[in-house]
């Protein structure tokens, strides 16, 4: 096996359940699960996966943890995440290179996504301090009112491939210092990545003895995932993945009157004015679109561009698609690697074909791209097609590198259709307009969760709260006070006084 996979402690065969402590684990029985890399479609290593007894037994020990767990003062919490982004310093170059060799994203962003879990543990420390509640001023005499957070319990964690370790960071580590505890179920097409973190953290769980906190149990969605996602012991699931995946959670969690953060697509846009720096807005395009194949939820799916631009822009962008160097990810100079499997190039094929019959016209691109020295592997052309946005398969997120061109006439055209698709997770505008700026971030702009000036779709900094609206699920995660999500608000008033004075100036007494 390649060293780094060694140095993680990544094994033939691995287990798929883990209570996050160097014993914990869980010697499972359940079916076999091969892990295969894009770059070249072989398989890395296997995992067995864990039953519903495995699923049960991680639960329990869960909940045992979290009577403990949230007894810790918060900031000593802080202190114990903090050395878990130590020890992911560490580890940065082969989890980097794991999280390429499994899903397929170029060594840079590899590198980028473990650096982004060592960021929000950075985060979550300072936040560990920063759990504020409010006061507020009662209306009756010698009475205090305030509110305050409490944590929920275990929290359920669904990640999806494309960002199989960061976003576990975005919602674990933030949660740990707010006094939850964690079961992680990964996607069953990174599984490796995932035992990779739970063998990284494990010194640091042993060393406080917090076996429980950061748990782990790979299986089926239709089996483990069943059993997470009705599960009354876990009050809140926090999923990434697609809409119609985040729809069934939604749904399912919902009848148990849980609580869910619902990451889901996106069909992301910029807009481009008549005044726009066209290059700044190429070189955004290009990574918002092409970057990690296009397998990003905030990757770039669609540029709104004003008519008197657009054939200079295109052109322009046609011409920078073509240099794009598309190969193995591992290696230097790579800017493009692998979309994830061969039902990921058979769903961009068929959309590219969709297009076409629906009138759209082919710019670049659009074919299966074959590497030289690789036999294997779902490599693709990155493709740019002039569309309509009212075609149905613009209204969809395919999750491949396919841009849309969409002209438009005049601003208030540009943002009706920026804001006219199922989605709102990321949008951006380049533009030197001061008034167009103020009126996509305004009320009557941009309906997404995320919205740029003169700065791409993708790529977003840890430090603001991540989510979308519409089809996006309205969940957020990572900064801001996204952490609230994580716990539960509770109301206190005390009543230092001698008397029982009631609100709204309601008389009870009796003689």
């Amino acid at each position: 096996m390649l060293d780094f996979l060694k140095e993680l402690g990544i094994k033939e065969v691995n287990y798929g359940a883990s209570l996050g402590n160097s014993d914990g684990w869980i010697k499972t029985k359940g079916k076999e699960l091969l892990s295969y890399s894009p770059i070249d479609g072989k398989p890395i290593a296997k995992v067995i996966q864990a039953t519903a007894e495995d699923y049960e037994t991680v639960i329990r020990e869960a909940q045992k943890a979290f009577t403990s767990w949230r007894m810790i003062p918060a900031p000593q919490r802080g202190l114990i995440v903090r050395e878990i982004g130590e020890i992911l310093r560490k580890y940065k170059e082969p989890l980097g290179k794991l999280v390429t060799l499994e899903m397929g994203k170029i060594i840079a962003e590899g590198m980028g996504e473990v650096q982004e879990m060592i960021d929000i543990a950075d985060f979550a420390v300072g936040q560990s301090r920063m759990l504020y509640g409010s006061t507020m001023h009662s209306e009756r005499p010698q009475h205090r009112m305030y509110d305050q957070y409490h944590p929920y319990g275990v929290i359920g964690i669904i990640t999806a491939f494309n960002f199989p370790v960061a976003v576990w960071a975005w919602n674990s580590l933030i949660a740990a210092v707010c006094g939850d505890v964690n079961v992680w179920k990964p996607s069953s097409k990174a599984p490796l990545t995932a035992i990779a973190v739970q063998k990284i953290i494990a010194p640091v769980v042993d060393k406080y003895d917090i076996k429980g906190v950061f748990n782990m149990v790979i299986g089926k969605g239709s089996e483990v995932g069943e059993l997470m996602i009705n599960d009354k012991r876990v009050p809140l699931i926090s999923m990434t993945g697609s809409t119609a995946m985040g729809k069934r959670i939604g749904e399912a969690v919902g009848k148990r009157l849980g609580r869910t953060i619902l990451e889901l697509g996106g069909n992301n846009a910029i807009i481009v004015t008549e005044n726009a720096d066209l290059d700044m807005a190429v070189r955004a395009t290009l990574f918002g679109a092409v970057g990690t194949a296009g397998q990003r939820c905030t990757s770039t799916r669609r540029i709104i561009i004003h008519k008197s631009v657009k054939d200079k822009f295109t052109g322009s962008l046609v011409k920078a698609y073509s240099q794009v160097p598309i190969g193995n990810p591992l290696n230097a100079g790579v800017l493009m690697g692998p979309v994830i499997d061969q039902a990921a190039v058979d769903l961009m094929m068929a959309a590219i074909e969709k297009a076409k019959q629906s009138g759209a016209k082919l710019l670049c691109g659009g074919n299966v791209h074959k590497i030289d020295g690789l036999d294997g592997g779902f490599y693709v052309q990155p493709t740019i097609i002039e569309a309509k946005n009212d075609y149905a398969i613009v209204q969809e997120e395919t999750f491949a590198p396919i841009l849309y061109i969409i002209e438009y006439a005049d601003f208030d055209e540009a943002i009706r259709l920026h804001n006219d698709v199922p989605q709102g997770l990321s949008s951006a505008v380049f533009t030197s307009s001061m008034n167009y700026q103020e009126q996509f971030l305004s009320h009557i702009g941009s309906d997404c969760g995320i919205a740029n000036v003169n700065i791409g779709t993708s790529g977003a900094e840890i430090g603001g709260a991540f989510g979308g609206e519409k089809e996006t699920g309205g969940g957020r995660e990572s900064g801001s006070d996204a952490w609230k999500a994580y716990m539960r608000r509770q109301t206190n008033t005390i009543n230092w006084g001698k008397e029982l004075p009631l609100a709204q100036g309601i008389k009870f007494d009796i003689d």
